[in-house]
Parts: C-alpha cells; sequence; structure tokens
C-alpha cells in the first residue's frame, strides 16, 4: 500500500536514517520527511514510529509523531485558527500544520462563517489530488454522539456550540450532549457556525432530542430593555424623541426591540419612577428640568 494512501491517518514506520533538518522514515519502499520539529524526542535508525501523515504547504507527503485525535474516519472538536474570506476557514487539530475546511462547504452567508476560536466537530477528507480537507460532521454523526433529554430538562438552561446553520433555524450540541434545534423566531440574531450559545429548554421531543430559545426569558428580557432604553438616555443627557406613540419600525431601528417589547419596558420604568414622558418624548425622571 502506497504511503499516499495513508494521507490523513497514522501508519508505522521505521526511521531509515537521520538529515540535519529531521529523519526520514520507510515503510520498506518509499520514504517520507519527519521534520524534527514534528519529531517526539531523538529518534535511533531502525526504531518503529507510529506516524501521522499529511501534506506540507509544497504539495509533498510529510510526517508527524504527534497523532491527533481528528483524522479520516474520526471526528472530535477542533477550534478554528483564521478565516480566510474566498478561501474558507483554517482549524487546529492538534498538529502544527492547520486544516482547511473550504469556502465551497460553508454557509453561503459570509456572516455566519466561524470566528477564530469558535468550535466545530470535524473529520478529515482527502481529495482525489491527495489534499486534505475537513470535512463537518452531519445530523446522523451529531446523533450518534447525542443523548437523549428527558422532560424533566424542560426550562432547564443550557450551552453548546451550534453544528449546523440556516434561514429556518439553527441546531445546537449541548455540553449535556443533547441534540438541539433552535427556530429563527427564538434568536435575535442567527448564531455563527460553531458559535458557543447559552440558551433555556423550551421543549423536549418524544425522540429525545430538545427546542432550545435564545431568548431571554420574559422577566429577564424585560430587564434587559430597560438596560438598552436607559443607556440611550443617558448617552442623550436624559432625553429622547421615542415613546408609547412612536412607530414600530423606528423603534426596531434605533433599539432592535418590538413595539410591544418596547412599551413594557417604558410601563415598567414609568412605575418605578426612573422615566416620564411629555410631547412624544421620553425623560429620565432626576433630568425633568432639561426639558
Amino acid at each position: 500500500m502506497a504511503l499516499i494512501e495513508y494521507i490523513g491517518q497514522t501508519t508505522k514506520l521505521i526511521v531509515s536514517r537521520q538529515a540535519a533538518f529531521g529523519y526520514f522514515l520507510t515503510d520498506g519502499q518509499e520514504d517520507v520527511l519527519l521534520h524534527k520539529n514534528e519529531a517526539a524526542g531523538n529518534l535511533e535508525e531502525g526504531q518503529e514510529v507510529e506516524a501521522f501523515l499529511y501534506v506540507d504547504s509544497q504539495g509533498r507527503t510529510a510526517a508527524t509523531t504527534t497523532i491527533p485525535e481528528i483524522m479520516v474516519g474520526k471526528y472530535g472538536w477542533a477550534q478554528v485558527s483564521d478565516v480566510k474570506p474566498g478561501i474558507g476557514v483554517f482549524i487546529n487539530i492538534g498538529v502544527q500544520k492547520d486544516m482547511l475546511l473550504g469556502e465551497e462547504d460553508l454557509p453561503a452567508h459570509r456572516s455566519v462563517w466561524p470566528e477564530i476560536g469558535d468550535t466545530l466537530y470535524v473529520t478529515l477528507r482527502v481529495n482525489r489530488n491527495q489534499r486534505i480537507y475537513v470535512k463537518l460532521a452531519t445530523d446522523p454523526i451529531i446523533e450518534e454522539i447525542s443523548i437523549k433529554a428527558d422532560k424533566a430538562s424542560y426550562n432547564k438552561d443550557i450551552h453548546g456550540f451550534i453544528y449546523r446553520t440556516a434561514k429556518v433555524g439553527s441546531w445546537v450540541y449541548t455540553a449535556e450532549g443533547y441534540k438541539g434545534f433552535i427556530h429563527e423566531s427564538q434568536r435575535r440574531v442567527e448564531p455563527r457556525l460553531g458559535e458557543k450559545v447559552e440558551g433555556r429548554i423550551i421543549d423536549v421531543k418524544d425522540d429525545g432530542t430538545i427546542n432550545v430559545s435564545l431568548t431571554p426569558r420574559k422577566q429577564e428580557a424585560l430587564h434587559d430593555d430597560t438596560d438598552t432604553i436607559l443607556s440611550y438616555l443617558e448617552l442623550r443627557n436624559g432625553a429622547m424623541p421615542y415613546g408609547d406613540k412612536s412607530a414600530p419600525e423606528d423603534i426596531k431601528d434605533r433599539f432592535n426591540l418590538s413595539k410591544a417589547s418596547f412599551k413594557r419596558a417604558l410601563g415598567r420604568m414609568m412605575k418605578e419612577g426612573k422615566i416620564y414622558q411629555k410631547d412624544g418624548w421620553t425623560y429620565l425622571k432626576e433630568d425633568e428640568t432639561k426639558e
């Protein structure tokens, strides 16, 4: 079996000779370079080593004695190390060379591409030119590593990583091992592929999968909304040209809130004595003299 058949995998080789820049390993028919930076300590001629084979930046088959968890046929979690628009994102699988997840395998919208530090569940694939690429886990693969949630999990807080995203929603794998779906109505902003998200379970399906909401609970949302409005008022020295009668689209543009949420937040602040309204404007109570 030719060494190129092991690209993206491990194989056992023999140290055939040493060079100034590393070692040459052999299977008895072909040699492959193990650079000294890729060797685990000093090796001796005739020694058997397990090596992971990959393709270096010059397109040559190369070896490392660092054995990654992720290889052809084996999945694992790995972080994004770099993002190259027009090319794709690079993934750190634990060896010195980062592996490419090509643009064609990423979401169509650049806004939901992973960012540096995001985490993906991936494996490796080798194309017909013996180039290694990263491959994302599909739903059936995620199902294999998932556990079923029980009905007692309802309304519990969760966190996890987005492993698939689409216009209709996002799919998440949680720290507990649950496979979940986030409908587009249950997220204020579409999360990135690989992004860590925090939410709560809003339904447990009969098959043990969950539905998740990334929107805060009503009381938490009200608190967040009042903070948003108060921050804006403070930036404007305690007065703003928005109130109960403002147009919904103006409220959405300025605060990214629905008119109903905006009015609830105003009502709470007026009840607490923090603000008052006059002639379509809203004022901080302490700044009443500035009207």
